[in-house]
């Protein structure tokens, strides 16, 4: 396929002719924090914090998630290329494979876990069997995305976004008057206490997989600085709402999941409706950022990669739902090293980032792949908070054997 055919522009910088206006990018920004899952962990975090540290956590990690998202956004918008074409500049032509590699992982996996948390509890509801449902839900997915690209996650986000901030205000309202008002439900005692780092790593690392590849999603900004705006303003909003939503709810019937929450306030029907519309925006990104990163490998265009990757996940979504606990976790402490290397790179060699030739000079830069692996290292083993530990680890590593390369080079009369 040419490039000029290639409409996600997954081998080159996204043109001028191609940018998206602020009110788009804050749909698709939006649609990606309305994420089911922070739902989910709202949910853990209600059931586990008091109300003034369950909100201390969210504006915190939330405010993090932020700043890490947003600068890898920034440098997206400002290059117009993707998180996999950047990483070839950090990781090198062939060394981005790894990150792209990791990064698509993570996303065919939470394509097929998506698949199996709306087809389960259709399922039950309907009667019909969840393995139809899965590979019929799971076509429809990979063609919405495969076919329509960036537009999809856009018209998807205009109809999911106030349909899911609707029902989730309305599941507030149920459980403040369920407990007997505000007041009551803020003195809820926490059934199962969970420490502050704990709820803060919960917040930042339930989403920061992600964040790392937000630049794939905001490359087709105008503005670089409107962009860095809109990413912050998306989850100090965005995915906190969706904490809230599962959190209420969560605290007022003593139970984190957010399906059986809905079902005992009588919502069955529309948290079908909405939650599966919901997970659908939340898959398709999923399976546009996993198209874009196997493109990278293989050179072949993303539509081909994102068909491929959306029939992996739907036939292995079953196995993917009870096992992909384990991967996830080790993904969730590889993976945030990687935008920090990208981030202290972009920022050492920003010059550098005019071509993507000069992605392409050097085949592996092992310097890349020592700094996610100190980085993996910081998250195992230093106190705090696992993800930010693993991405100040590799970023700050990488500047100083970043330099440390440097003076050897310049003493050895090398270029």
């Amino acid at each position: 396929m040419s490039k000029t055919k290639d409409h996600n522009f997954s081998q080159e910088a996204v043109p001028l002719s191609a940018k998206k206006g602020a009110i788009s990018l804050t749909f698709i920004m939006l649609s990606l924090t309305f994420f089911s899952a922070s739902m989910w962990a709202g949910g853990t975090l209600g059931t586990g914090l008091t109300f003034s540290n369950f909100f201390f956590a969210l504006f915190i990690g939330n405010l993090l998630l932020g700043i890490y998202s947003a600068t890898l956004g920034y440098i997206g918008a400002k290059t117009g290329f993707s998180t996999h074409l950047l990483a070839r500049f950090s990781f090198g032509l062939k060394g981005s494979w790894l990150p792209s590699f990791l990064l698509s992982a993570t996303q065919i996996g939470w394509f097929g876990v998506g698949l199996a948390m709306f087809a389960f509890p259709v399922s039950k509801a309907t009667g019909l069997n969840e393995y139809l449902l899965i590979g019929l839900f799971g076509i429809l997915m990979t063609i919405t995305v495969a076919f329509e690209g960036i537009k999809a996650l856009l018209y998807l986000s205009i109809i999911a976004v106030p349909a899911i901030g609707i029902l989730g205000c309305y599941s507030v309202w149920i459980a403040v008057s369920d407990t007997g008002g505000i007041n009551a439900l803020i003195d809820i005692t926490p059934t199962k206490p969970l420490s502050f780092s704990t709820a803060l790593t919960i917040v930042v690392g339930s989403f920061i997989s992600a964040g790392t590849l937000t630049a794939d999603f905001v490359r087709f900004g105008k503005h670089a600085r409107h962009v860095f705006i809109i990413i912050i303003l998306s989850f100090l909003v965005g995915n906190s709402l969706m904490f809230i939503f599962g959190a209420a709810g969560a605290a007022s019937v003593g139970q984190a999941d957010i399906s059986d929450v809905m079902i005992a306030q009588g919502l069955l029907i529309p948290a079908i409706i909405v939650l599966g519309l919901n997970i659908w925006t939340t898959n398709d990104n999923a399976l546009y950022a996993s198209g874009l990163g196997m493109s990278n490998i293989t050179g072949l265009s993303s539509k081909t990669m994102s068909m491929m990757n959306g029939i992996i996940g739907t036939l292995c979504a079953v196995w993917l739902y009870n096992n992909f606990v384990g991967w996830l976790t080790f993904l969730s402490t590889a993976i945030p090293p990687i935008g920090g290397v990208i981030i202290a790179d972009y920022f050492i060699n920003k010059k550098h980032y005019q071509s993507l030739v000069n992605g392409s000079r050097r085949k592996v830069n092992w310097v890349a792949i020592i700094a996610v692996a100190i980085g993996i290292f910081c998250a195992k083993l230093l106190p705090g908070v696992v993800p930010i530990n693993s991405v100040l680890g590799s970023a700050i590593s990488y500047i100083i054997i970043n330099s440390f390369e440097r003076r050897i080079k310049v003493s050895r009369g090398l270029k």
